[in-house]
């Protein structure tokens, strides 16, 4: 089995919000789903481990590429320890699958659900506030701008728009808990959801001088 010691050495880049700090995060959510929902949890485990394993590091794959890459990693550390064909094919999936914008792969076991609803679960309440406004700071985006009509109604940009936490509020994170696959997911989602929406709400209320 997999430790979370032999994971955290394969975690060395520079991006702070998919740090290992965010893999011991989903793992621990993960786990917990996991035992509720009747999951095979060392399979979950080593994917949840693995699943931002490559792709954040200097010169890795990028944040678009990085589900398959981590894929890919996780089939070579997991042969290294000896694990069968059939349960590496299952970990990778779960990893493929995990990304919210990713078409490669839907989630179709419950290892693959459950990891995508932890990780998931991450993007939103207080730690995911946290983590998109730091996200925008590292890509050099604002915390809020005022959306464009076309931003509301299409998700896409005016020309000059900037993409700030706010519009990735909009345009992703209040519609996570509704994609979650799994019950207890759901469940957890609620709280999370309803404390990020008040923080971003009252972000704008204050940047527009409402509040």
């Amino acid at each position: 089995m997999l430790t979370v010691e032999q994971a955290r050495v394969f975690y060395t880049g520079e991006d702070a919000v998919h740090d290992f700090e965010h893999v011991l995060r989903v793992y621990h959510t993960a786990m917990k789903l996991g035992k509720a929902e009747g999951a095979d949890l060392e399979i979950l485990e080593a994917a949840a481990l693995l699943h931002d394993s490559r792709g954040a590091e200097p010169g890795g794959a990028g944040r678009a590429e990085h589900h398959l890459a981590s894929a890919i990693f996780a089939g070579e550390v997991l042969k290294n320890e000896g694990w069968p064909e059939d349960r590496i094919s299952a970990v990778q999936h779960a990893i493929r699958a995990h990304r919210y914008r990713g078409k490669e792969d839907s989630p179709q076991s419950i290892e693959a659900r459950v990891l995508f609803d932890a990780d998931k679960l991450d993007v939103i309440g207080a730690i995911g506030a946290a983590r998109t406004i730091a996200y925008s700071v590292l890509a050099g985006e604002p915390m809020y701008e005022h959306p464009s009509e076309q931003f509301l109604k299409t998700g896409k940009e005016m020309p000059g728009e900037r993409h700030s936490s706010y519009h990735e509020y909009l345009f992703k994170l209040r519609k996570v808990k509704d994609r979650l696959f799994t019950d207890s997911a759901r469940h957890m989602a609620e709280q999370r959801h309803n404390a990020m929406t008040d923080f971003f709400e009252q972000l704008a209320a204050e940047y527009e001088g409402n509040a």
